[in-house]
């Protein structure tokens, strides 16, 4: 899977149909075509909402909950989501660009065909997220937990990993040959099913020996 280019808003073939969004969110809203464009969404009950062919523009999650909801052909540039319960959410052919995503909940979420080009993700919690066909373009991910998860066909070109957790991750077709630098805080030993270069290997075979408990010792 080749990650495509982050696309403008007026490349979106949904363009000419949104609608702006001026209402409230609330729980179990069905919300398509619709364009959030520079709104602040401050501690909403949004569990069970469904966005689909929609467009968030500079908008600001802060807290909330969202659990259950569905993201459906979205699209988000220069959004802030910051302290926000995204459990058990859906996640399909959705695009972020220049996002910030921070002490978000989005364990047991599902992930497929969804692109993050230049994201910062600090404290973001994956456990037990099933992601396929995920790209991670020059991001920074921090503190990201992906214990438990089910990964598969992940691209991480440009990226760089800070202190992610693996721990019974699943990995298949994984590769990391692109990644600017990688760091684990743990779980090294879930990296079986990544693809990783020569170079990469060097740098990760002080945390495989002690994983494997070998001894290094020079004469």
């Amino acid at each position: 899977m080749r990650a495509r280019a982050p696309r403008d808003f007026d490349q979106l073939p949904y363009a000419h149909r949104l609608v702006a969004f001026d209402g409230e969110l609330d729980r179990e809203g069905d919300h398509e075509f619709a364009h959030f464009d520079g709104g602040v969404f401050a501690d909403v009950e949004g569990g069970g909402t469904s966005f689909t062919s929609s467009a968030f523009s500079s908008v600001s999650f802060d807290g909330g909950r969202y659990r259950r909801a569905r993201f459906d052909d979205v699209w988000l540039h220069a959004a802030r989501i910051v302290g926000t319960d995204l459990a058990e959410t859906t996640w399909m052919d959705a695009e972020f660009t220049a996002c910030v995503l921070a002490g978000l909940e989005v364990f047991g979420a599902g992930l497929r065909r969804v692109a993050f080009h230049n994201c910062k993700f600090d404290s973001v919690n994956l456990r037990g997220a099933k992601l396929r066909e995920v790209s991670f373009v020059d991001c920074l991910l921090r503190d990201v937990d992906f214990a438990g998860a089910t990964l598969t066909d992940l691209r991480f070109p440009g990226s760089t990993l800070e202190r992610v957790r693996l721990e019974n991750a699943v990995l298949t077709r994984v590769d990391l040959r692109d990644a600017g630098a990688l760091g684990f805080a743990s779980g090294i030993d879930a990296l079986r099913g990544a693809t990783v270069d020569s170079a990469q290997l060097l740098d990760l075979a002080p945390a495989l020996a002690q994983v494997l408990g070998l001894i290094v010792k020079d004469r």
